[in-house]
């Protein structure tokens, strides 16, 4: 069994997008199960807040924040990848922890608020201590053996 402290940072940083991006999503469909929300919903307004069509094209680039993280943590070189990471999961923790003061947040919400600011936060602390790693030195390989050599 791989150990976390063991696991590259790409992989780490990768893993937790993928648990703050699942806790966003389902959060969303749970809130679809809440009978309160949900005539809200079908309203079209949530606690005052119209949900026109702009609205909802921005739910969908915050929502895609996240989780073009999940894969943009695995490719992107080093530099870009730890900038990339430490702005996303600032914003990302910011936009989450504002959500909390629109009104009283139902339990649900709190609880899985606080798993993605969790995991937000270790992103932005994981991405700021770490250090480029050291250019493993090549080492030539062996000639070929030829038929000549045989």
């Amino acid at each position: 069994m791989t150990r976390w402290t063991d696991l590259d940072m790409n992989v780490k940083l990768s893993t937790l997008w993928i648990t703050a991006s699942l806790s966003y999503l389902y959060c969303d469909v749970i809130s679809l199960m809440d009978p309160v929300l949900l005539k809200q919903y079908l309203a079209g307004t949530v606690n005052g807040m119209a949900f026109t069509p702009g609205f909802l094209l921005g739910a969908a680039i915050l929502i895609s924040i996240p989780i073009t993280m999940v894969l943009l943590s695995r490719v992107l070189n080093y530099r870009v990848n730890r900038w990339a990471n430490i702005t996303a999961a600032i914003f990302m923790t910011a936009v989450q922890t504002a959500t909390l003061f629109f009104g009283w947040p139902a339990p649900y919400y709190l609880y899985l608020s606080i798993i993605e600011i969790t995991c937000t936060v270790l992103i932005v602390g994981y991405a700021w201590k770490w250090r480029k790693p050291a250019v493993q030195p090549r080492v030539a390989a062996p000639p070929a053996a030829t038929a000549a050599s045989k």
